[in-house]
């Protein structure tokens, strides 16, 4: 079993803004797997078990903002007796540029709290996660109100190849090792 964690924010306001990049991405595996609704589980939106590139797997939408996403992502694990391991989380990520994918199979949150919530409720820091760049706060504007705004109308345009990507990396992770999928994703935009 491998789950595959999008974070972000419930709410209409927040839905086409940087922070939700992790939503997005679950939006388009979704929406390209025709996975249908999704069941109210964990917390989250949840699709599955379903099998995804020959592997069972569970997709969340955790409900519960961002900085407690790891109530959420914990829940579900517990519940599929999942290792850390087996847990991708996907959020956005201020220190790399728009449109840049890193996938890692360990490491620090980086400051990205919904992360750093996932790592506290795995108490490891032993857990794969792709993170999406957005870009880093322009001069004088705060972290916070940079995440929760809308891309700009050039990333606009770029972005459905950004999460179009994302996704490939999520399902290269499924079917492959996490070697193997961060030759395929970390390459450069």
């Amino acid at each position: 079993m491998k789950i595959l964690a999008g974070l972000g924010n419930p709410g209409y306001e927040y839905a086409l803004t940087r922070h939700n990049v992790g939503w997005m991405v679950i939006d388009q595996i979704v929406e390209q797997s025709r996975l249908g609704i999704p069941k109210d589980s964990f917390s989250s939106m949840a699709w599955g078990p379903c099998f995804l590139e020959g592997q069972r797997c569970v997709l969340l939408k955790p409900l519960t903002f961002m900085n407690l996403s790891g109530r959420a992502v914990g829940e579900a694990a517990r519940y599929y007796d999942c290792p850390p391991e087996d847990v991708l989380t996907i959020c956005d990520d201020v220190a790399l540029p728009f449109g840049t994918l890193r996938l890692r199979a360990k490491g620090s949150s980086g400051g990205q709290k919904g992360l750093e919530s996932v790592l506290g409720a795995f108490r490891t820091l032993d857990a794969p996660r792709l993170r999406i760049g957005v870009g880093a706060q322009p001069e004088g504007r705060d972290r916070a109100s940079w995440v929760l705004g809308v891309f700009d109308r050039d990333q606009r345009e770029l972005l459905p190849e950004v999460i179009q990507r994302a996704a490939d990396g999520c399902l290269a992770w499924v079917r492959t090792d996490i070697q193997k999928a961060m030759s395929f994703v970390n390459v450069p935009f």
